[in-house]
């Protein structure tokens, strides 16, 4: 069974991790402390990214939606959109933004490589081609794995950003920063490094 809010009772969800995983069925829960932010990691990316009003913020590998949702709820003026190659997981994301009551959030069934990430003004990345190396956790074993994949990959994603205009922002989390361009300036850390804020110089 899953919490159903009443008006004005959307911040239970972002009350706890617990309380935001009754958006989602128990398999999708126990895949949470290793595939999907946490909530707090979130909160400070939304801050960094969705700081002006109307901008269109996508999530590279968006999983169930977990990082949509919470920015959306933290930072209700900006946009947030997330790309995800397993359909599965991009109903879930749907199902659960319908249970919250977002509605300044999208999610696309597509390899990220398909979109034109011009669209967009910035990126959140919780490093989603780690799954192609030999020894990662992987969320299922639905589609192809291969090293080569990450490399590919993070040279796509390092090639787009880098078209992208002065003052574009990507927050990272648990990435080698392998798709950060040169172009992009460090501007701050947090969460032990793990969690580091970029713009475009």
């Amino acid at each position: 069974m899953y919490f159903v809010p009443t008006s004005g009772k959307l911040a239970h969800f972002f009350e706890s991790e617990e309380n935001f995983l009754q958006l989602y069925p128990v398999p999708v829960q126990q895949l949470d402390a290793m595939h999907w932010s946490p909530l707090a990691v979130i909160e400070l990316a939304a801050d960094f990214l969705g700081a002006k009003k109307g901008a269109k913020i996508l999530d590279i590998g968006s999983g169930v939606g977990k990082f949509c949702l919470a920015s959306a709820y933290y930072r209700p003026a900006a946009f947030f959109y997330g790309v995800e190659q397993r359909k599965y997981l991009v109903d879930h994301a749907r199902l659960a933004a319908e249970r919250s009551g977002m509605t300044h959030v999208r999610f696309v069934h597509k390899d990220f490589t398909q979109l034109d990430l011009a669209h967009f003004d910035h990126f959140y990345f919780y490093n989603s081609f780690f799954e192609n190396l030999a020894k990662s956790d992987k969320i299922d074993e639905s589609i192809a794995f291969d090293p080569g994949l990450y490399h590919y990959y993070s040279n796509y994603l390092s090639k787009q950003l880098d078209k992208m205009p002065p003052g574009t922002k990507v927050v990272t989390y648990c990435s080698w920063d392998d798709e950060i361009p040169p172009g992009y300036e460090l501007k701050a850390t947090d969460m032990n490094h793990l969690l580091k804020f970029w713009i475009k110089r």
